[in-house]
């Protein structure tokens, strides 16, 4: 019997994200690796694993979801000013660079939004917070 995506399945698939002009935005087959799903854990919206229960291996499916389901909206809480005097030539605070930041915990991007004399405004929201997405899903395992 072929394996069905329940609420305890673990699925490998290849994920395609597209923005609501139809470009593309990310996809798992660029690096040629697909990604690791695991059904209940809390990491993708319910939303998103609603689209993916029933599915098997070999099954292709795509499906919009809205900000709040996909990545959700921007939050005010994750925007952060720092001192100009934190960045370095290899990391410049110039608007569009994306930086990571370790913290306690792992490390985080942050996109520099803006400067202004020394202060330097750092949006820590997901990139595609507050966009429609649309997701096409290859699924490659279902475990």
């Amino acid at each position: 019997m072929t394996n069905l995506v329940t609420t305890v399945s673990e699925i490998i698939a290849h994920i395609t994200m597209k923005l609501a002009d139809g470009s593309a935005a990310d996809s798992t087959k660029v690096n040629k690796k697909p990604a690791k799903i695991m059904m209940g854990d809390a990491s993708i919206s319910p939303a998103f694993e609603a689209q993916l229960l029933g599915m098997k291996a070999g099954e292709s499916k795509e499906f919009t979801l809205a900000a709040v389901d996909a990545f959700g909206e921007p939050l005010p809480e994750n925007i952060h000013y720092m001192d100009i005097s934190k960045f370095s030539e290899e990391a410049p605070a110039k608007v569009g660079n994306i930086i990571t930041f370790t913290q306690p915990g792992g490390e985080l991007p942050g996109m520099i939004k803006d400067v202004t004399g020394n202060s330097v405004t750092i949006d820590f929201n997901h990139p595609l917070a507050g966009q429609e997405v649309t997701f096409v899903i290859d699924v490659v395992e279902v475990k």
